[in-house]
């Protein structure tokens, strides 16, 4: 699981959450099969289950907004512990929270099997406009060095007495953000620059060889083939 290519896995998973979507909202057994598959690609990649559920802390809004749903929306209401709650904003809470579960488990396994260069790398293997791959590289490689003058100016304003307690204090928060913005820009033109400088000609060289052979292929279509499989199966049986 965690030597197979990018591109292989990114494929899967991208193929994972088409079927998850396109699986109407009543087929509880379907959604059921998706679940049992993800765990079992979670045992089979070792991956902790506290690893999983911390990570899919991010779901969190989404998740908010769903709990609200049935008590904003509209149409039949039902009585549900003493509360009136729209029925077709129930439906849509637990589609949005099954769909959204399974995506963020399906994208938590892949960043956990798969580092966040070799998913840009696979990600530019698989033809997505360089451009963004691209940027989305160079994000990776400089967010640490941004975090980092962040971290320094934060040190520099609190050696000079300053702590940020309330809102009286936020011109000079939204200062230094508009400091680091500056600094950032000013960086990322001189590493343009540099590598203009050296040759760029608007894509990136590969350095390493990602090429997948068929049985790397046709092992991470396991996932996705099981997925529409238990699709069909729903199917049938609706």
């Amino acid at each position: 699981m965690h030597r197979l290519p990018p591109q292989c896995k990114l494929a899967a998973v991208a193929a994972f959450a088409l079927t998850v979507v396109a699986t109407p909202r009543e087929w509880f057994a379907a959604f059921a099969a998706y679940a049992l598959l993800l765990a079992g690609v979670a045992l089979a990649a070792r991956v902790p289950p506290g690893f999983v559920l911390r990570r899919m802390a991010v779901e969190v809004p989404f998740v908010v907004f769903a709990l609200a749903v049935p008590f904003i929306g509209t149409g039949e209401r039902v009585a549900v512990a003493g509360l009136s709650l729209s029925l077709p904003g129930l439906w849509a809470a637990w589609n949005i929270l099954a769909k959204a579960t399974l995506g963020v488990a399906a994208s938590v396994l892949l960043a956990a099997t798969t580092e966040p260069r070799m998913l840009l790398l696979g990600a530019q293997r698989l033809r997505l406009p360089p451009l963004l791959v691209q940027i989305a590289m160079f994000m990776a490689r400089y967010l640490d060095v941004i975090a980092g003058e962040m971290r320094r100016m934060r040190v520099a304003r609190e050696a000079r007495g300053f702590a940020a307690r309330d809102v009286r204090h936020v011109p000079v928060v939204a200062r230094s953000a508009g400091a680091l913005f500056i600094r950032s820009y000013e960086r990322g033109e001189r590493v343009h620059l540099a590598m203009l400088s050296r040759g760029y000609n608007g894509s990136m060289p590969v350095l390493s060889d990602l090429t997948a052979s068929a049985r790397q292929w046709l092992l991470a279509g396991t996932l996705p083939g099981a997925a529409l499989a238990a699709l069909l199966g729903a199917w049938a049986l609706a």
